[in-house]
């Protein structure tokens, strides 16, 4: 496997790389603006393909460079189903699984520095987000932080692991870069606590300043999305009203980019291909099943997604494999869904 472990000093934000080997498909969590140019060299130079990056939380210390490596990758960009984030292209709920070539991440709702926290088990390690930090804890003080609600997180999740699992948190400004739950549970000061109100006086006496980065990094984290109304400006867009009055219609090809357990879990649209995101590339080229499709049918394709960012995404994929027929739905099966439209499920 190759995992880095990569660290921004402005922040004291560690960021992640994993990858089953090289040459294969990579995913990065917590990845940091200013450090997307070193991200990318790293991938060149290890022969990885980005395929996913993902947030723990919403973070008030630093920008995101979710929006960034989208842009330069068009990875799928990911978070908790609670995050008010437009850039999210896949939100995750407790007990999902985020699946790379070679690799799977447990997802684990972790709500207490926010209420958008997840941390993410991968074997023998476990990525903690700022929910369980090297001899800390992430304050609850902001952004819907609840100290009732992370110590359940704490005591009743992550400290039920094993003792020898490896905690690598999303932040540090000591110097420590890996610890475990059992280290955490002997020597985590915050964690000595004999009940629950214990840890909620704890964390309320903190007094702690505002992170210095939060009125610019809160709201420039919420808005880093791919601005969708620029494909409706240029007739590329369909509304999901529109989308639905038009479900069926012959000369309209549905292509579901969702995995297959969003799918599963969300249900399909009837008529639809499924074409999965990460393949689009290759599905526009010479001799790719939905070139084939458009070039022998004459339809329209319309892509849909979850939320309209993996649709949006491959409209522009199409464009510059020289396919213009295209469009994608707005908001996705999401926007759909909230208009009424119809799902098949099971």
């Amino acid at each position: 496997m190759i995992f880095r472990q990569l660290f921004d000093s402005v922040s004291g934000t560690y960021s992640y790389l994993l990858a089953s080997r090289a040459g294969g498909e990579a995913l990065i969590l917590d990845p940091v603006l200013e450090k997307v140019d070193r991200y990318c060299q790293l991938l060149r130079e290890l022969d990885l393909r980005l395929v996913k990056a993902v947030d723990t939380h919403l973070h008030a210390d630093h920008v995101t460079g979710l929006g960034e490596l989208r842009d330069r990758t068009h990875c799928v960009t990911i978070m908790g189903e609670q995050s008010k984030a437009d850039v999210v292209a896949m939100r995750v709920a407790d007990g999902d699984r985020v699946m790379i070539e070679g690799l799977g991440l447990d997802v684990m709702y972790t709500p207490g520095h926010t209420d958008d926290s997840y941390s993410f088990l991968m074997g023998d390690r476990v990525f903690t987000g700022d929910t369980l930090l090297i001899r800390g804890t992430g304050r609850t003080d902001f952004q819907n932080g609840n100290a009732r609600a992370q110590y359940d997180s704490i005591f009743g999740r992550l400290l039920k692991l094993s003792d020898e699992t490896l905690v690598f948190p999303a932040h540090d400004y000591k110097g420590d870069t890996v610890s475990t739950i059992g280290e955490e549970r002997r020597f985590n000061p915050r964690l000595q606590v004999r009940s629950v109100d214990e840890y909620v006086e704890l964390m309320g006496n903190l007094k702690l300043p505002n992170p210095k980065m939060m009125d610019v990094a809160v709201p420039a984290n919420m808005q880093v999305g791919l601005h969708q109304d620029e494909l409706k400006k240029q007739g590329r867009a369909l509304s999901p009203r529109d989308a639905i009055a038009n479900l069926g219609r012959p000369d309209i090809l549905l292509v579901d980019l969702r995995e297959s357990s969003e799918r599963a879990k969300h249900g399909t649209l009837t008529g639809a291909l499924h074409a999965p995101y990460p393949d689009i590339d290759k599905s526009l080229q010479p001799g790719g099943m939905l070139r084939e499709v458009a070039a022998a049918t004459g339809r329209r394709i319309v892509f849909f997604c979850a939320f309209g960012e993996r649709s949006a995404m491959a409209v522009a994929a199409a464009s510059k494999a020289g396919l213009t027929n295209t469009a994608h739905i707005t908001g996705g099966i999401d926007a759909w869904k909230k208009a009424g439209g119809p799902v098949l499920t099971g």
